[in-house]
């Protein structure tokens, strides 16, 4: 799969079937409509060609109005994303860079420098509520009177349902704030996980005997703080039972950068700069403040045997064996 970073260069640019969204989760509705995306490119013997956006344009007007609580929490950062439309079999991602030109766009402009220009549109699909350009003035109805002049044909899709309830990111955001995993996985169609780098920290962890794996958490706003019972993957043959944090870490740190420290039971080995998948099974409570270095340890260690109570883990290597992992 090839992801372009805003519109490719005239000599990347080949005919495509196109779907259009934030993708954020790549959820059992964005499948669906990713798997009729892959059939009319099959059909049409044209790339399936993806166009979504970074930052969120809800987060982008957010920050622009001064008021951060109005963006959506994040679901997926953007590497979980491309992995989800690699896996939909899609042939190109274009990641636009949502700022202020692109905002001001005239629906006339998008279809005209983007869709046709920019992207050799054939055959596009959308979703039933979809707008376009500056103030949302863009309709479907604009589109398919271009399509008729461009040469592009426009396909709707209406909302995908589970037991009657509509499919969405607001869904899957829904369930993971009540760290209802098992609805998440309903909707996502595979468990709910966040992968990345393993970075260094503070140091912090090993002093205290929890020395953890760290993730850094680019958004700001991710759909679930707290912390949870999760399974590592990518540090062996099979996932490692662990505990994990996922905040801004109140205790020890005012910056309000978002980490997700993960400590894996009994695990002695040097993990940095690997990207490893933290699957995420069961919250056991919100993110709290303490008022000393002590208090913050007792409650690690109450999380901890809840953890390894869950995964029926008994056995426990002194801190000291652990390496420098925080």
């Amino acid at each position: 799969m090839k992801v372009f970073r805003g519109l490719p260069n005239a000599a990347s640019r080949a005919a495509c079937a196109l779907a259009i969204g934030n993708f954020d989760g790549v959820h059992l509705g964005h499948q669906t409509l990713l798997a009729h995306l892959r059939d009319a490119a099959d059909r049409l013997g044209i790339e399936a060609a993806v166009m979504t956006f970074e930052p969120h344009p809800r987060a982008f007007f957010a920050k622009l109005a001064g008021d951060l609580s109005k963006a959506p929490a994040r679901i997926a950062n953007l590497r979980d994303n491309l992995t989800s439309l690699q896996n939909a079999n899609v042939d190109r991602v274009i990641v636009e860079h949502f700022n202020a030109h692109f905002a001001s766009l005239s629906p006339q402009d998008f279809i005209e420098k983007v869709l046709v220009e920019g992207l050799h549109v054939k055959w596009l699909m959308v979703g039933e509520d979809f707008c376009f350009g500056a103030k949302r003035a863009g309709s479907i109805a604009m589109l398919e009177a271009a399509g008729k002049v461009h040469g592009f044909e426009v396909v709707t899709l209406a909302s995908v349902q589970n037991k009657g309830v509509r499919i969405s990111s607001s869904a899957v955001r829904a369930a993971l704030v009540q760290g209802d995993f098992d609805e998440a996985q309903a909707l996502l169609g595979h468990p709910y996980r966040i992968s990345g780098h393993v970075i260094h920290g503070q140091k912090l962890g090993r002093t205290i005997g929890f020395p953890t794996l760290n993730l850094r958490i680019a958004h700001h706003r991710p759909a679930l703080t707290g912390i949870f019972i999760v399974q590592v993957h990518g540090l062996a043959a099979q996932p490692l039972p662990a505990v994990a944090s996922l905040g801004v870490r109140p205790t020890v740190d005012d910056s309000g950068r978002v980490l997700l420290e993960t400590h894996v039971f009994d695990y002695s080995g040097n993990a940095y700069g690997n990207i490893v998948q933290i699957e995420f099974l069961q919250k056991l409570r919100d993110e709290e403040k303490y008022s000393d270095l002590e208090t913050l340890t007792a409650a690690i260690q109450r999380d901890a045997d809840q953890a390894r109570s869950y995964f029926g883990v008994t056995t426990r290597i002194p801190a000291s064996n652990a390496t420098d992992r925080i």
